[in-house]
């Protein structure tokens, strides 16, 4: 995949070397460098784009997601805006909008305000009705969430992502008949889809039926061997059910590793809290009550966090071969969070990974044994609602420095804490080469 994109990147320098004066080509261009994370690049060729007169909404968007990932947040804003001047009902720049109002500020009026605006203008918009629901849902405010999708169903009863996002919130707020009337609509209408088996799934195991679930889940397994969230519904159902497979499966003394990495933690602690700049948590992520950003080639520049991933490297190899494999692997994404008081971790899984991490930084002492697992990483307790409700059956104390490894199917979250300090990490998801 790096080596197509790398190669798609070629071809576009090369269009636009030979015609500067091509703008869907530095569009273009500016899109894959965006999604490489290379924002300096993406913002050069959306300027480009932009400058040549290109009218597409898409560009402002582009060009505003690299001002927000070099930190120039009010320019972001304005072009968020500049691409909703263009085409009012965006979903996507709506999105954004409201995802960036809310970190910065952490109000969900003035999150909302664009949306809002837009939804009164044009209230037959299904995906506007979907984004505020997504919105709604991630600053806390479940009934409301759920509100905002079933009117979009109201206008839109046969949209697949609506069916799905109000049969999650039924689930999510107790109403498990309801969800698993909406997943089986869903069902119904895209068979195929294997977001909707998994709505399917979600919903079965809110409603006590794990054994229905765990059928759901297995032919999804058989579909995607590699999707882990997959693999943890499956894990979820054998529990349940008493099945045996789970405990080989969440072997924790044997899949989980912890090692102590040996870097300047003051400096990596301080290069890392320069680079945080939000107040309130991204939509459709697990943090809670803190700050989340990615670690793309600009951030993993920085001496200290250079030197802390060629680290992770060695100790990566350690845990694989003492689980006597060999395979070589490349770290796919990165990321840190810093949690406020308050703050913690929803449970969830990495879908698309294969194995994940937690390395502590920072971290308040409140977080000690006798705290009561504050602040702890805890494992086994699903994202999902189960019925009965399932606990977390394994926990792991952060400690400045140490490094956590593990598999990405395991369910994993983290305990509330208060503190007046910050528990600050860095986490990457590597797979296989």
């Amino acid at each position: 995949m790096a080596t197509d994109r790398a190669a798609d990147i070629a071809r576009l320098r090369s269009a636009v070397a030979a015609n500067a004066q091509d703008r869907v080509s530095w569009h273009n261009l500016a899109a894959l460098e965006g999604d490489l994370g290379h924002a300096e690049e993406a913002e050069e060729a959306a300027r480009r784009a932009i400058a040549l007169g290109i009218p597409a909404p898409e560009t402002r968007v582009v060009l505003a997601r690299a001002l927000q990932d070099l930190n120039r947040l009010d320019e972001a804003e304005r072009f968020f805006e500049e691409a909703l001047e263009l085409r009012p009902v965006y979903p996507a720049a709506h999105r954004d909008l409201a995802q960036l109002r809310w970190m910065r500020g952490g109000r969900i009026d003035s999150a909302l305000r664009a949306l809002d605006d837009a939804l009164r203008r044009a209230p037959r918009e299904k995906y506007l009705h979907l984004v505020r629901s997504i919105a709604l849902e991630f600053m806390g405010e479940l009934p409301a969430a759920l509100a905002s999708a079933e009117a979009g169903l109201t206008y839109a009863p046969a949209e697949l992502e609506l069916l799905q996002q109000a049969s999650h919130l039924c689930a999510e707020t107790a109403a498990s008949e309801r969800a698993v009337e909406l997943a089986r609509l869903a069902v119904k209408l895209a068979p195929d889809v294997p977001a909707v088996q998994v709505t399917l799934c979600e919903a079965l195991l809110a409603s006590g039926l794990a054994l229905d679930a765990e059928g759901v889940a297995a032919a999804l397994c058989a579909r995607e061997p590699n999707d882990q969230h997959a693999i943890a519904l499956r894990a979820t159902a054998w529990r349940l059910l008493g099945d045996k497979r789970y405990d080989a499966l969440f072997d924790y003394a044997r899949l989980t590793h912890e090692e102590m990495i040996d870097v300047p933690l003051a400096e990596t602690a301080a290069a890392l809290s320069a680079l945080h700049r939000y107040r309130s948590h991204p939509f459709q992520q697990s943090v809670r009550g803190g700050g989340q950003l990615p670690l793309n080639a600009r951030e993993l520049a920085l001496p200290a966090l250079r030197a802390l991933f060629d680290k992770f490297h060695g100790a990566i190899d350690r845990y694989l071969t003492r689980l006597g494999n060999a395979s070589r692997h490349t770290i796919t994404g990165a990321w840190s969070v810093r949690l406020s008081s308050g703050g913690y971790h929803v449970d969830h899984v990495h879908q698309r990974g294969w194995l994940s991490s937690a390395f502590y930084a920072a971290v308040p002492p409140v977080m000690k044994p006798e705290d009561a697992h504050a602040g702890w990483l805890r494992f086994g307790k699903p994202g999902v609602v189960t019925r009965p409700e399932l606990p977390p059956d394994h926990r792991l104390r952060p400690e400045p420095g140490k490094l956590v490894l593990f598999p990405s199917y395991m369910w994993h979250g983290v305990e509330p804490f208060k503190s007046d300090g910050p528990r600050l990490t860095v986490a990457f998801d590597a797979l296989p080469d």
